[in-house]
């Protein structure tokens, strides 16, 4: 069992800047790949970016790609999403999510989500 609490979200300007954390339980957490996903209003959830078990691998969707930066630390249990140059369609609730290593893209844990607005 993994249990993710995300924190960082808020209110910023087009062009700002902020970083989420996500912070892991458990003792394995360096046996999980881990994502930040996005839903705005009324839309669906999608795919924000990933980084694998280790750090060495990362992903990231088209609309991002540039302008965030996920990375981990596995000595905190947590896993960070930079934001830069945001948006005003950035503006969504951001959860992370986590896949075991054996079964990349197998999202079974999810945190509670955290606000992100960004004011045009």
């Amino acid at each position: 069992q993994v249990q993710l609490v995300e924190s960082g979200g808020g209110l910023v300007q087009a062009g700002g800047s902020l970083r989420l954390s996500c912070a892991a339980s458990g003792r394995t957490f360096n046996r999980y790949e881990m994502g930040w996903f996005r839903q705005a209003p009324g839309k669906e959830r999608e795919f924000v970016a990933a980084i694998t078990w280790s750090g060495a691998g990362t992903s990231y969707a088209d609309s991002v790609k540039g302008r965030f930066t996920i990375s981990r630390d596995n000595t905190k249990n947590t896993v960070y999403l930079q934001m830069n140059s945001l948006k005003p369609e950035d503006t969504a609730v951001y959860a992370c999510a986590a896949a075991y290593f054996t079964s990349p893209q197998q999202y079974n844990y999810w945190g509670q989500g955290t606000h992100v607005t960004v004011s045009s």
